[in-house]
């Protein structure tokens, strides 16, 4: 069979690798064409000309309303561009993986067009956007779902889905892990988007100042070095380091982390960490009093929605400072009580996303349910 993939940034780059993999193994026919990033071109086994990276996300990752409006004529070629080529490649099915902005219209184009469409991490409705249900109930044939809160809430919905547990699990213990430095050291994971960075990196390289501890800062694989050095230069005590990042968690004694899916790997690999997260004022007014991303959810990290605990501590907007931070990660290295705790809340979080194996598991079923058809 013939699918065709979509993956908008770092996070789905490698959970639709891993699925391709599964494909690969439950479909031996399977000719997969993609958008996504190295991580998939590296999951294809040959060079047909159907099977192939159409374009790499790198070129185009944004976040937030005011990033989003600033490269509105680029999103909008990219869109025109994607939807030609799957009409050109005709594919059995188009896998959307995670990427809502970008992939919820290309699910209705899909729709529109008489292609059938699966996706897989779906879009956090339950978070903010919630009128996006009604598309995801008219558009998309079959939703993979990953989170167990995800399953009374797309139950109460009357949206269709499989659960399969967590592709996370998988990539965090199969990983190779290797240490960047042969000392102590604090990561600082900022993001990936070119805006969180900007946003983060001024007040984590204030907190390296304070404590003068050696810092990693781990590189995104979306950005280049430039990105960091207005920041890292003239900070002896300060590393920049690529291609590295479970390794820079795993060995850390504590981690500050831009919110995403680089909290929940933290917590899975077992690093006492801080969440941070601050946006721009239109984007912070639009998340609060629009889209209801605050108001609605106690929580903006993953692993504290997993077990509906603060397992960990999330600094938001005004409260994400050099005081509060540098007073956390002090809290993080000395109080081996606190974290103990933290590292207890990691073990529930870690049952409460199921087994190993999620990744095969979602392709055998996607894989089913294209040979019901």
């Amino acid at each position: 069979m013939r699918y065709y993939i979509i993956a908008g940034e770092a996070s789905g780059d490698l959970h639709a690798s891993n699925l391709m993999r599964g494909l690969f193994r439950e479909d031996p026919e399977a000719r997969i064409r993609f958008w996504g990033g190295d991580m998939m071109l590296a999951a294809c086994p040959d060079t047909d000309s159907y099977q192939m990276l159409v374009h790499h996300y790198k070129e185009g990752a944004v976040m937030g309303l005011t990033e989003v409006l600033a490269k509105a004529g680029k999103l909008l070629g990219n869109l025109e561009s994607c939807k030609e080529d799957i009409i050109e490649s005709s594919p059995d099915v188009v896998i959307l993986v995670d990427y809502p902005g970008f992939n919820m219209k290309i699910a209705r184009f899909c729709h529109e067009n008489g292609i059938k469409v699966f996706y897989y991490i779906a879009p956090k409705t339950w978070a903010s956007r919630e009128g996006r249900n009604r598309q995801l109930k008219k558009y998309v044939d079959r939703l993979f779902i990953v989170f167990p809160f995800e399953i009374p809430y797309f139950t109460q919905k009357g949206i269709p889905f499989i659960y399969k547990g967590n592709p996370l699990i998988d990539a965090v213990d199969s990983h190779e892990y290797r240490r960047p430095l042969d000392k102590a050291y604090i990561a600082v994971l900022p993001g990936s988007r070119k805006s969180e960075i900007n946003r983060m990196m001024p007040v984590c390289m204030e907190v390296a100042d304070r404590l003068g501890c050696n810092v990693v800062v781990a590189g995104a694989p979306s950005r280049t070095e430039e990105d960091y050095l207005p920041y890292i230069q003239g900070r002896k005590n300060v590393s920049l380091i690529f291609n590295c990042t479970y390794g820079i968690l795993k060995y850390a004694d504590a981690a500050i982390i831009n919110s995403g899916t680089a909290s929940l790997e933290a917590a899975l690999i077992g690093t006492p960490q801080v969440v941070c997260w601050s946006t721009s004022k239109a984007t912070y007014f639009a998340g609060k009093y629009i889209l209801r991303v605050l108001d609605h959810i106690k929580y903006i990290s993953l692993g504290n929605l997993c077990i509906d605990k603060a397992a960990f501590r999330e600094l938001i907007q005004d409260d994400f400072n050099a005081d509060a931070v540098t007073e956390e990660v002090k809290r993080l290295c000395d109080d081996r009580a606190y974290r103990q705790t933290m590292l207890d809340d990691y073990k529930e979080i870690r049952r409460s996303l199921g087994g190993s194996g999620a990744s095969f598991e979602v392709a055998k079923a996607m894989v089913e349910e294209l040979r019901k058809a």
